[in-house]
């Protein structure tokens, strides 16, 4: 045990927590108008991870989490697509700043409601995740995400983007 956790647990966790780190600074990257080509294959390549790893854990019916996780895949993988095949031509820098910022928030999600299922003082002021609290923290995450997405999308979009 890790921190309380097995140890393919705990391999999922810091890969999801790379990829919130790493999606950080990809997002401030493409505000700026740069490429950050080195954050953006860690961003890349842990998020997919992380929701490869999701279907690793045993499971006896399909979940939510599993919906999110494959819809999850499917964006990373336009977003790996128009980032690395279609090398960011016309519409694919906008689909793959569109892509990869949802996926970015999907991971944040599931953040959200994990520390709301264990953390104590969180699991407490929501214990269903239907409660007032946890509906806040997640509609506030949403809103953010959609001001990074327009910032995002404002700001890479321009064929001279710096690469770093």
């Amino acid at each position: 045990m890790i921190l309380g956790m097995t140890p393919f647990t705990f391999f999922h966790v810091l890969l999801s927590l790379i990829g919130i780190f790493s999606g950080v600074v990809v997002v401030f990257g493409l505000i700026t108008a740069k490429r950050l080509d080195g954050w953006t294959l860690v961003f890349l390549v842990t998020t997919l991870a992380t929701s490869v790893t999701g279907f690793m854990f045993p499971f006896h019916k399909l979940l939510p989490s599993h919906i999110l996780g494959a819809m999850s895949i499917v964006l990373l993988a336009f977003a790996i697509y128009g980032r690395y095949a279609r090398q960011l031509a016309g519409g694919w820098r906008l689909a793959y700043v569109i892509t990869a910022v949802i996926s970015f928030y999907f991971n944040v999600f599931v953040l959200i409601v994990q520390l709301f299922e264990k953390v104590p003082a969180l699991h407490a002021l929501a214990p269903t995740q239907s409660e007032a609290p946890f509906k806040l923290a997640q509609l506030s995450a949403l809103l953010l995400f959609i001001v990074l997405g327009v910032l995002s999308a404002r700001g890479f979009r321009h064929e001279a983007v710096a690469t770093a």
